[in-house]
């Protein structure tokens, strides 16, 4: 997920302009963050999501990078985000077209918890925030990946409601300023 320095992964609004605004661009960093993508991507097979992002064109954007954009350096994503199966979470829909997209209406936590424990490889979350949000309330999240963008908006939404305790294990800076921090939760004895 794409993060600030001061901790939101989106605007007030919602906005993610702020992604792209990281001064230089450098097409090395780009590749990195690419094949970083790609095999995340690669070590899962199931993509969760909030109905927002599914209706946000998510799916549709990547089927058509993937698709359509053999030169686009993040085709070989794209194809993997079509391939893959796609579970959207929703209160209120029964549908959402797509490709491999699958809706769920049950119960957060107990769905999740039942997919984890199913055969198979890793499940690999997409926002959009309140989504999120709920899945690190839960205590459902193994693994964050976050992408640290060297700006602070001052204001937004943040995907943490209340006091996680992280522990980091690797991180990866790049020439643009963006560094890419893995974390795991930490239990913390009362």
């Amino acid at each position: 997920m794409q993060i600030t320095v001061d901790g939101f992964v989106a605007g007030p609004n919602g906005e993610q302009d702020w992604v792209f605004v990281s001064g230089k661009q450098d097409r090395e960093a780009l590749q990195q963050i690419v094949d970083f993508s790609v095999g995340l991507a690669a070590s899962c097979d199931t993509i969760l999501l909030g109905r927002k992002l599914s209706h946000d064109g998510f799916i549709d954007y990547w089927k058509n990078v993937g698709e359509n954009q053999p030169g686009n350096p993040w085709n070989p994503f794209g194809k993997l985000m079509v391939s893959h199966r796609k579970i959207a979470f929703s209160h209120t829909e029964t549908a959402i077209a797509g490709h491999n997209v699958e809706v769920e209406n049950g119960d957060l936590a107990t769905v999740v918890q039942a997919l984890k424990n199913q055969p198979g490889k890793d499940l690999l979350v997409y926002g959009g925030v309140n989504f999120v949000s709920s899945l690190v309330s839960l205590n459902l999240i193994d693994e964050y990946y976050l992408i640290v963008n060297p700006i602070a908006i001052g204001a937004g939404l943040s995907i943490f409601k209340e006091r996680k305790v992280l522990e980091l294990e690797s991180s990866m800076a790049f020439k643009h300023g963006k560094v890419l921090n893995k974390y795991v939760p930490v239990s913390v004895g009362s």
